[in-house]
């Protein structure tokens, strides 16, 4: 199962699509497709349902 979300870019708040293999939750660092800045991304997964939030990375 492949899980893809909508998120908005904390620095220049383009809405990219993100893919999230269905293996992977915690933490992790990835760049903007458009303003090439590193987001913190966020993942949980819980009862089926994949939970993905963004934030600037330190």
């Amino acid at each position: 199962m492949e899980d893809s979300v909508r998120v908005r870019c904390p620095y220049c708040h383009e809405y990219v699509e993100l893919y999230v293999d269905p293996d992977t939750t915690g933490v992790l660092v990835e760049d903007c497709a458009v303003c090439c800045k590193p987001w913190a991304i966020t993942v949980e997964r819980s009862g089926g349902k994949l939970r993905v939030q963004v934030n600037r990375a330190q």
